[in-house]
């Protein structure tokens, strides 16, 4: 049978990008569908990009007020979240021209609309303009991506209450704000708000901040967004939320009530996959949308493959695009194409997070004969320039072998650091050893010295 394209893509976010050009570069005819009207996907209208733009304006706005000689910013409590968030449009407005091009470069063609698979081989698409377009194809990949979690019993119509994709809208000056759920979502967000001068308080389900990150560093995090004046509650549990004109009032399963002029909530993620029609795929969603799929991205049905985050975890635009990219390999019949794994952890808050590896609670199970080299910013010549000096650089390491087995960084620039040991943990025929940062010569000064730092004082604790 002729198909219209060998592979049609849904979603032009990280993991459709990925995918599409993996296709299109090794000769595929390729089409890509997407709902909004312009690619990018969520990560780059709704989520990654503008609210780490967001972060990055309220992390200036930080520095300065700490700086002395540049304490003239003024008054910042009230400042309407749509003002700071003026920078973030115009980055979005350049990531979707920047993409925009790859796909007229590559000669990927472009249809926006609602997507509704017909039969195995067919999708119809209604068109932004009202029309309709069917495609037929040989493969699809499903890279729609996901949307908050929103409980039916919570009005996320009223003005006061907000997900994830609708506080980017806030325009009103709020004095107190209550973030739903401590996740990274959650997380970012606190540290935000907080240091745009509200009273944040911060509700979390479970006992502890993060807890699959090492355990020093979700410490570490719960302590600094303490000093900034975050309000964190652990294992609390949501009974009703009560919407006036003029606030919100949210009743805990422990009793407690508490009053504030709006609710971001944060608790969850539902996959983008309701409309799609998947049965006529033969393709199932569980219940929070999400499609499974094996290690090659591909789902139950053969010529059905899934990546971002519509398949759920880690739901990183990093590994996103990585899938999209595995999953195309496998279209094409690509052998020995990695599962993707041993994706980094970021993490945007004020100051960022990044791990990649095991934790100590995690080798400590496992019986591994481990030592930890620490490397404290405010050591750092680099950091006292900066003045970012709160953070840490912690590398576990096996006693023995001196094998790196696992990078943790809280600090400024965190995300960027981290790289750097997963440079070296990739390393083969015993390249991935502590030495290697014990006798590296760093630029002078860097952050990247915490390496040779940690190193240090990691051999240190073996004599």
């Amino acid at each position: 049978m002729q198909f219209d394209y060998d592979v049609v893509v849904i979603g032009s976010g990280p993991a459709g990008e990925g995918a599409a050009m993996k296709l299109t570069k090794e000769g595929k005819k390729v089409a890509v569908v997407d709902a909004r009207g312009q690619v990018g996907g969520n990560c780059t209208h709704v989520g990654t990009i503008p609210s780490k733009a967001l972060r990055q304006t309220v992390f200036n706005i930080m520095r300065y007020q700490r700086d002395s000689m540049f304490r003239r910013v003024g008054e910042l409590s009230n400042v309407p979240l749509s003002q700071v968030l003026a920078r973030a449009h115009k980055i979005i407005e350049q990531q979707v021209t920047v993409h925009t091009r790859f796909y007229d470069r590559n000669q990927v063609d472009l249809y926006f609309g609602q997507a509704q698979f017909v039969d195995a081989h067919t999708v119809k698409i209604k068109t932004l303009e009202g029309g309709k377009e069917v495609l037929t194809f040989g493969s699809v990949v499903i890279a729609t991506g996901s949307r908050p979690y929103q409980p039916d019993d919570i009005d996320f119509s009223h003005q006061r209450v907000f997900d994830s994709d609708k506080i980017l809208t806030l325009d009103y000056p709020v004095h107190k704000l209550i973030i739903y759920g401590a996740g990274v979502i959650g997380c970012e967000y606190a540290s935000i708000f907080v240091g745009l001068g509200y009273k944040v308080d911060l509700i979390n389900t479970q006992a502890q901040l993060l807890s699959y990150l090492d355990d020093e560093i979700a410490d570490a995090l719960s302590y600094y967004l303490r000093e900034l004046g975050v309000l964190i509650r652990h294992q609390e549990q949501y009974e009703k939320v009560e919407t006036f004109d003029d606030c919100v009032v949210l009743h805990l399963k422990s009793g407690k009530k508490i009053k504030a002029d709006a609710i971001l909530w944060c608790n969850g993620r539902t996959g983008n996959t309701d409309g799609l029609g998947l049965e006529n795929l033969g393709v199932t969603a569980n219940s929070r949308g999400q499609v499974t799929v094996d290690k090659q991205y591909r789902t139950n049905a053969q010529h059905v493959f899934a990546a971002g985050d519509v398949i759920g975890w880690p739901s990183l635009a990093s590994a996103a695009y990585d899938q999209g990219r595995c999953a195309a390999a496998h279209i094409l019949g690509l052998k020995d194409t990695p599962h993707v794994e041993d994706v980094p952890t970021g993490i945007y808050t004020i100051p960022e997070i990044s791990s990649l590896g095991k934790t100590e609670k995690q080798l400590t199970e496992e019986q591994v004969p481990y030592e930890v080299g620490q490397a404290f910013f405010r050591h750092l010549a680099r950091a006292q320039i900066t003045g970012e000096t709160v953070g840490m650089l912690k590398i576990l390491f096996h006693r023995e072998t001196l094998e790196i087995l696992g990078i943790h960084c809280f600090g400024n620039n965190s995300a960027e650091i981290v790289h750097i040991g997963q440079a070296i943990m990739q390393q083969k025929n015993g390249g991935n050893t502590l030495q290697y940062f014990a006798n590296t010569t760093f630029n002078y000064p860097t952050m990247a010295e915490a390496y040779r730092v940690a190193a240090l004082n990691g051999l240190n604790r073996l004599f």
